[in-house]
């Protein structure tokens, strides 16, 4: 089973340590000790609750669509030439970049702190862990 320091927990949920440490005095999230003494928590207990407190904005397009993994942010950067562009969106604490024609971002009406959706249908997608620490 996956222990989670508190510090990491937080980082990871994009929250501070004392919203973590809140939860688990309020029973919302359970903790133990580690070898060393230090407060963790449980991996998946974790990935529940990020699960069932994510705040995912409404797409506001209302077109149904295959693909499920869709990102609602802000366009923060637009890098294009006479072909292609390179439009960069935040969406949440997350940094997606697209690479489409010029032509696209006009037709789109992309602009810096426009609102514009991501959506990744991907049939190749990598997943990697961190080193184990000893």
């Amino acid at each position: 089973m996956s222990q989670i320091r508190i510090k990491d927990a937080a980082l990871y949920l994009g929250v501070s340590d004392d919203t973590v440490r809140r939860w688990v005095d309020n029973g919302i999230l359970a903790a133990a000790k580690d070898e060393s003494g230090r407060s963790v928590v449980d991996g998946l207990a974790l990935a529940t609750l990020a699960r069932e407190h994510a705040v995912l904005p409404e797409d506001p397009s209302g077109v149904g669509r295959s693909a499920r993994n869709r990102f609602v942010g802000l366009v923060t950067a637009i890098t294009a030439d006479t072909v292609m562009a390179q439009v960069e969106l935040q969406c949440g604490p997350h940094r997606v970049v697209s690479l489409m024609s010029s032509e696209a971002v006009r037709e789109l009406g992309l602009e810096l702190g426009s609102v514009a959706i991501a959506v990744v249908k991907a049939t190749t997608v990598i997943v990697e862990t961190p080193p184990t620490k000893e």
